[in-house]
């Protein structure tokens, strides 16, 4: 077998792995953003009226409109972010104490001091609730996020397998340019 055929065969084989590997990772790209947004949707979260601040401030074009998809969820999580601070006096979780102060129950700042907290019946300290609402919105605003880099990621892949696909074109039209249309294919030993 002449080096000419070898490599033109080797352009071949090339391409076609990579018009299969491209063809693969598009498939799972679709799949992948197909998967984020039914799992969005199942989650029945709309948003609220444009009335409210949060919403006119980070999603005004979605008010009342089901999130369906990971730019939703993106600007839903950060509704979410705005309502927890308005319920926190503009506290973070980090800027909270572990404990509700007994000096003033309705401070969202708490306490992290045992001795000044608020005690239950059995006098153990009672914890921060307004604290707490931040566990909740973090766990559930991550998912939100999630969702929307799930999505980013499968259109991300898609672009990755077409470029695959489009290389791989590339190398067989190569291959058959240079060493079949190019004329500089050996010629076949004389008998």
């Amino acid at each position: 077998m002449g080096h000419a055929k070898l490599l033109r065969i080797g352009g071949y084989v090339s391409g076609g792995v990579l018009i299969v590997f491209g063809v693969i990772v598009i498939a799972l790209g679709a799949w992948g953003f197909t998967f984020a947004r039914d799992h969005i949707k199942e989650e029945g979260i709309v948003f609220g009226p444009a009335s409210d601040p949060a919403v006119a401030e980070h999603a005004e074009k979605y008010a009342g409109e089901p999130v369906e998809t990971g730019s939703q969820a993106l600007a839903f999580a950060e509704v979410m972010r705005e309502h927890t601070l308005a319920s926190t006096n503009g506290l973070t979780y980090a800027e909270m104490g572990r404990y509700q102060s007994a000096d003033d129950p309705a401070d969202p700042a708490g306490t992290n001091d045992e001795a000044e907290a608020a005690k239950d019946e059995q006098g153990n300290p009672i914890s921060n609730g307004q604290r707490n609402l931040w566990v909740n919105e973090t766990a559930l605003s991550t998912a939100l996020n999630v969702s929307y880099m799930a999505e980013q990621t499968a259109l991300f892949g898609i672009v990755v397998g077409i470029a695959l696909l489009i290389t791989g074109i590339g190398l067989i039209v190569l291959a058959y340019a240079v060493f079949v249309r190019g004329g500089r294919e050996e010629p076949a030993p004389a008998t």
